[in-house]
């Protein structure tokens, strides 16, 4: 039996932000719903009308759909969410591992990355996509860089499409060859120039996870034949050891069921038992340092 674990979800309290000066607000009466960039987007499934994206409600749809552990990541369209992860890593240590983020936008966010870290976070995100292009090689960034290096934080980013900001991602793995890198998103891999991120993790202290893959698959949608092949694709490249399974829950549940955003991999022939076994499960385990998974049983629907 596999022990899954999900490398990439988010949680939240209340959505309440503002994203390169546009508003992102959970809306009335179905605050399932949000103003997001000026349109109505889902970004809940329906029946979740108080907005609230909770660790108990992701704990358990990960019982539901027999996933052990999950890594908790953040991004600037949910709002920092801090000081409620700060709670759900001490309440749920067995079950999630958090990154915490500063706002990388603001002038101080060096001594508010150091503040994150005395506080326990393991792990910074870093959402570069949505920062300038040229963040990466701030002589502050790589301050924060050193102080993650020393105390063995992992780093979690999201780069810009194809190869814009591949080259600083090298001189960051260059200065810094002890700091453990986890690459978002599978590269943005439906967009031209996708393998230059993987490609990063032919270095020894890099990973990538597939957060987000079935929505960018999803003008395919399931079983994501066209994910499936890339994923072997970028294992052919890297090695499957370097690669993890995400879901981007709970955006991506808006149009698939939670089980449905891994069980493509489980269901496909193109991929080994071992190759599934290191996707789903050992590589994130071993990355981010889970300790013995919880084994959950599978429970009938009522349909069934």
């Amino acid at each position: 039996m596999i022990t899954i674990v999900d490398a990439h979800a988010h949680l939240w309290l209340h959505q309440n932000t503002v994203v390169n000066g546009q508003p992102i607000h959970q809306l009335e009466p179905n605050r399932s719903r949000s103003l997001f960039f000026g349109e109505e987007r889902q970004m809940l499934p329906p029946y979740m009308t108080d907005g609230l994206n909770t660790a108990e409600r992701f704990l358990s749809n990960m019982d539901y759909a027999q996933v052990s552990a999950a890594v908790i990541t953040q991004e600037f369209i949910d709002g920092l969410q801090n000081d409620y992860l700060d709670v759900v890593q001490r309440q749920y240590s067995d079950r999630f591992f958090v990154f915490g983020m500063p706002d990388w936008r603001q002038a101080g966010y060096y001594h508010e990355a150091v503040t994150l870290l005395l506080r326990g976070f393991k792990g910074l995100k870093v959402p570069a996509a949505r920062l300038p292009k040229d963040f990466l090689v701030q002589p502050h960034f790589h301050l924060v860089l050193n102080e993650m290096e020393q105390r063995d934080a992992i780093l979690g980013i999201e780069l810009m499409d194809g190869d814009v900001q591949v080259s600083q991602m090298e001189e960051i793995i260059a200065a810094h060859p002890h700091l453990r890198i986890i690459i978002g998103h599978f590269g943005m891999v439906t967009r031209p120039n996708w393998m230059s991120q993987i490609q990063l993790a032919r270095h020894e202290n890099v990973f990538v996870e597939s957060g987000g893959i079935t929505w960018l698959f999803n003008d395919e949608f399931y079983p994501f034949p066209s994910a499936v092949r890339a994923i072997k694709e970028a294992a052919d490249a890297v090695g499957i050891e370097k690669l993890m399974w995400g879901s981007d829950y709970p955006r991506t549940i808006t149009a698939i069921t939670y089980k449905m955003s891994y069980d493509f991999v489980t269901k496909s022939k193109e991929l080994t038992d071992n190759e599934k076994k290191l996707f789903l499960s050992e590589n994130a385990k071993r990355f981010f340092g889970f300790g013995e998974l919880i084994e959950l049983p599978y429970i009938k629907n009522m349909s069934e």
